[in-house]
């Protein structure tokens, strides 16, 4: 388990991708390998979840103390806004996740893989120009309606859901990349919030398991980041998207086989 996270939060310091998406097929097929005990998947997005809170509060405290001698690019209004709405929607999708059968689970992270699989490999947008956050302007209700919508779908898997939130950010609101990058950290923590808090009035954390894949998911995901400033990442990202989609076929067979 401790290693699972670590590798988890490895790929996603180094690919600048939400660690869920890599986590929940690690968590759901690897220890099956090695004989140990097997996780059903609403454990898994309960594991997830917790190891998701960690390392985004992790990630926005490390984005703090590095921006403090830099003009703030977190936009408080924004994250007021999509915040109060992704933690409704991820506290209602966690809660949710817990009345929901396996089969049900599986599919949305399966219909997840596939848009994260895609996205990964659509060249980044949005202007890098530097900008006041007073000039930055956005639609309250799409961005609150659209929140809302990651929240459920990433609370009932166990994400954070960064790895949508934020194209959403540059593509539909119009976000500049630096104030997005630094505000996604604040709305997906307080995704994670409302995550947890339905993971943990749902049941169904295994609690050593869990314990010890967020102590991997620490010291991961800073040497993943350091290794990428390093690296051209371009191929890896390519690939590691078709392993994502891999995955989501190999979810997406196992579901229609045994509906047959």
């Amino acid at each position: 388990m401790f290693f699972i996270g670590l590798a988890g939060s490895f790929f996603s310091g180094l690919l600048g991708i939400g660690g869920a998406i890599i986590n929940y097929p690690l968590l759901l097929y690897v220890p099956g390998l090695f004989g140990v005990e097997t996780f059903s998947p609403r454990q898994v997005s309960s594991i997830s979840m917790i190891q998701v809170f960690f390392s985004s509060l992790a990630g926005m405290l490390a984005f703090l103390r590095q921006s403090k001698k830099e003009k703030p690019l977190m936009h408080k209004g924004l994250i007021m806004n999509m915040g109060a709405s992704i933690l409704i929607g991820s506290l209602a999708g966690s809660l949710g996740s817990a009345y929901l059968p396996s089969a049900s689970i599986n599919i949305i992270y399966g219909v997840l893989a596939v848009i994260a699989a895609v996205l990964m490999m659509i060249p980044g947008r949005g202007t890098q120009e530097e900008v006041q956050l007073a000039s930055v302007q956005y639609n309250p209700w799409i961005s609150a309606v659209s929140a809302l919508m990651v929240g459920v779908v990433s609370g009932i898997v166990g994400a954070g859901g960064s790895f949508i939130l934020i194209p959403i950010m540059l593509t539909l609101l119009r976000i500049p990349v630096r104030v997005t990058v630094a505000s996604s950290l604040a709305i997906v923590f307080i995704s994670a919030i409302g995550g947890v808090s339905g993971k943990i009035a749902g049941g169904h954390i295994p609690l050593w398991p869990t314990l010890f894949t967020v102590l991997g998911s620490i010291l991961g995901a800073p040497v993943g980041t350091m290794v990428s400033r390093r690296l051209n990442v371009k191929s890896l990202r390519i690939a590691l998207a078709v392993l994502i989609a891999a995955t989501a076929v190999k979810i997406w067979w196992g579901i229609i086989t045994a509906g047959i």
